[in-house]
């Protein structure tokens, strides 16, 4: 019995030692020597250091094109679009090396290299053994590595990195023709995990709050070799321990189980649901996490563990709108740009700072009632999407696909590695598949396949609507940029107007173009619109210098632009939240390339993320209940003029984006040019939930001619906040009226 007793001690010890470096993880972020060549071949010495998760320019001392990636214009040049096959610099190979210590102990498990994003063409050696290429730039690239790992010793990680000329055809997406640099790189992060001979490489954990449960799929890689010889086992035995727990407080909520079998020296994918009752569900406003910590077993002996986040929540579409847990939701917010970021000379190593970027994701579109923000024309790192998980903002998540989108199997390949990778996020509620774009092997063959994968979300297939789907559109992105493009090419873009009359801040003044969208049957999600962009120094954007110099001229001064532009775009935001079968208003854009065709609404340098007027003035256009007036603009459009004393009447508007209903008091202002009130009128107001409410109202004009304000402010019941809405008129057909400027 003495023999039988140590004999099991021995076994539970040596069992416990085995277990511990099953699910092991190093993490290989920091700082790793960096070269650049100009041939495919190694280099002889490296005389850089470079971060990663990061890009190549962050590299020390710099990299040899550096101030040709990242010129400051002396002055805007007009511009529609760029070719990233004309470039202005030597393209080269960039080499990342890393020396880590495998500790002795390690020996005998199986090792996967994970790089979970970079770009373009990677190809890794480890101890000087080739371990494989990927042309994947926003997907993990796993490669097993056990081979040549050598135990209890140093073992020399070297990574290949091409530029974006190099990238083969069938590579999925990454072309945007508002991009001029490509700059390449390891740009997240870097780990190698150790399990045993089966391991989980991937795991989706799908919530379902109407049905009350979670159903895990995982995909588990057997490391055991394939059948060699007649007789050799094909499949092994797996099972899986699935432990539930609150993130905060660990609280453990649910368990299950499964049991499969998987195929030698391949993936194979396993499915269990596990009921899960009395939760809470996650969104913006609560935005609650679970944890699921997977425990894999090969027969009996433990395997691998992996742990990953999830929030219970159900987003779908019915009919014209989205629904959030059952309840209707509406989107409000921006887009972010971040691969046209990264080309930013201030970009520097922004994106990968945690409290910068929890700022300009998280905290500022909060603070002015954003919920939804479009990661567009390419994804971001995961940590991004983690924040929002935390602190609670949705996203259309959308792939860089705008030109071109590579080869169909490839695509197949790369997207599904998107849905395995990103699909556990709470935050992501739409997968968008392309942008501006048409593509019947994506809308009509793929997206149907990945919706069997994760049928929790919507799929977005660009401008593919229902006359180019086989199946159902569940939903369009209209993108409404009235007088935009137009507008910018012409030569002068006022006469233009006068011609073509754009009734900025009118309400229900829906050009034909645009009415498709009102008759559709699918939910609408107006995710690009605003095309009045300025630099963060106050200059035109690339898009946009004629119509600035047109309609302010030339010698505007930055204040000047920025106040049109702020004022354009709260009016656009009004007239497209008050038609309230749009489900969604993402204005564009929220960070981008500050050099670039368009531009986002922070001012100076983008490390202070400093709001510009147009933030401010947002506040009060994107509160989800206000007042606006309906009323077209006179001061920057050529809209007429009214006649001294004419009796002036317009509609307010009363919006509601909440299921409760909303109540205050509207207080209207009429403000000559030097702020005097000239009349001032209060009343009550009331609009139902998700409503809209006309309000007649009338004015009479005063006898003196010149430039006026009508200032609506609006202030709920038990709330101290007033929210605002403005238009400014003419009174007779003077020339150069001057006009009051209001702060927000």
């Amino acid at each position: 019995m003495k023999n039988l007793t140590s004999s099991i001690l021995i076994l539970f010890i040596t069992v416990s030692t085995f277990a511990q470096n099953e699910g092991k993880v190093i993490n290989l972020n920091g700082s790793w020597d960096f070269e650049q060549t100009v041939q495919a071949f190694p280099p002889a010495e490296f005389t850089r250091k470079c971060p990663v998760p990061g890009l190549i320019h962050l590299a020390e001392p710099r990299i040899d094109s550096y101030e040709k990636l990242f010129k400051k214009p002396e002055q805007t040049v007009s511009e529609e679009a760029s070719d990233y096959r004309e470039l202005e610099y030597e393209p080269r190979y960039s080499w990342y090396r890393r020396t880590i210590h495998i500790p002795a102990e390690m020996k005998g498990t199986e090792a996967i290299l994970s790089i979970l994003k970079s770009k373009y063409v990677t190809q890794v050696y480890v101890n000087g053994m080739d371990m494989g290429q990927s042309v994947s730039c926003y997907t993990p690239i796993d490669l097993k590595v056990t081979q040549a790992l050598k135990y209890g010793e140093d073992n020399e990680i070297l990574i290949r990195v091409g530029e974006r000329v190099w990238l083969p055809p069938w590579a999925a997406g990454s072309t945007d023709k508002e991009k001029a640099n490509y700059i390449p790189g390891i740009w997240d992060d870097v780990n190698l995990s150790f399990s045993g001979k089966q391991k989980v490489l991937k795991k989706l954990v799908l919530p379902s709050v109407k049905d009350k449960k979670v159903t895990i799929k995982l995909l588990v890689r057997n490391f055991y070799p394939q059948q060699v010889m007649y007789g050799d086992p094909m499949l092994d035995k797996v099972k899986a321990e699935i432990i539930v727990k609150e993130r905060k407080s660990g609280k453990e909520i649910a368990k299950g189980f499964l049991t499969g079998k998987t195929t030698r020296d391949n993936e194979t994918q396993l499915v269990t649901e596990i009921p899960f009752e009395n939760f809470h569900s996650w969104s913006p406003e609560n935005p609650f996490l679970y944890e699921a910590e997977i425990k894999l077993y090969d027969g009996d002996n433990f395997s691998d563990v992996s742990t990953t986040r999830f929030g219970m929540r159900d987003f779908e579409r019915r009919g014209k709108f989205f629904y959030l847990n059952g309840e209707k939701y509406y989107l409000r917010g921006s887009n972010i740009t971040l691969h046209r970021f990264f080309e930013d000379p201030d970009c520097q190593a922004l994106p990968w700072d945690r409290e910068w970027v929890k700022k300009m994701l998280i905290d500022d579109p909060k603070a002015i009632d954003w919920n939804a923000m479009r990661i567009c024309v390419g994804i971001a790192p995961d940590f991004w999407y983690d924040l929002a998980d935390e602190y609670g903002m949705v996203f259309q998540n959308e792939w860089l696909y705008w030109q071109n989108h590579g080869w169909d199997e490839q695509i197949r390949t790369e997207f599904s590695d998107w849905v395995w990778s990103d699909g556990n996020h709470p935050s992501i509620v739409i997968w968008d598949a392309i942008n501006e774009n048409w593509n019947d092997y994506i809308g009509n063959t793929l997206i149907p396949e990945l919706q069997q994968l994760d049928p929790t979300r919507i799929w977005d297939a660009g401008y593919m609507q229902e006359n180019d789907l086989a199946g159902v559109d569940p939903m369009d992105e209209p993108h409404l940029y009235r007088a935009g493009w137009h507008l910018i090419q012409q030569e002068n873009p006022y006469e233009f107007l006068k011609e073509n009359p754009y009734r900025l801040g009118k309400m229900d003044d829906w050009e034909p173009g645009h009415l498709k969208y009102l008759e559709a049957s699918a939910t609408q999600l107006v995710n690009e619109y605003g095309w009045n962009w300025l630099w963060r120094d106050g200059r035109p954007a690339k898009l946009t210098k004629n119509m600035y110099d047109s309609l302010l001229g030339e010698d505007a001064t930055p204040q000047q632009r920025r106040e049109l532009q702020a004022y354009w775009l709260a009016c656009e935001t009004e007239w497209i939240r008050a038609e309230r079968t749009m489900a969604g208003v993402l204005a564009f854009t929220h960070l981008t390339n500050n050099y670039g065709y368009t531009g986002d609404w922070y001012i100076n340098h983008i490390k202070n993320l400093e709001p510009g007027i147009s933030l401010k003035w947002f506040k009060h256009a994107f509160v989800p209940a206000n007042v606006f007036i309906d009323l077209a603009d006179q001061r920057y459009f050529p809209n007429g003029f009214y006649q001294p004393g004419e009796r002036l009447v317009f509609n307010l508007v009363g919006i509601n984006d909440l299921e409760l209903k909303s109540s205050g008091t509207v207080t209207v202002k009429l403000l000559d040019a030097d702020g005097n009130v000239i009349s001032e009128n209060s009343q009550k107001v009331e609009t139902k939930p998700f409503g809209r409410e006309n309000i007649p109202y009338f004015i009479s004009l005063p006898e003196k001619e010149g430039g006026y304000l009508i200032l609506s402010e609006f202030q709920k019941e038990n709330s101290a906040e007033i929210l605002k809405s403005r238009r400014y008129i003419r009174i007779g057909n003077q020339k150069n009226m001057a006009f009051l400027e209001l702060t927000p």
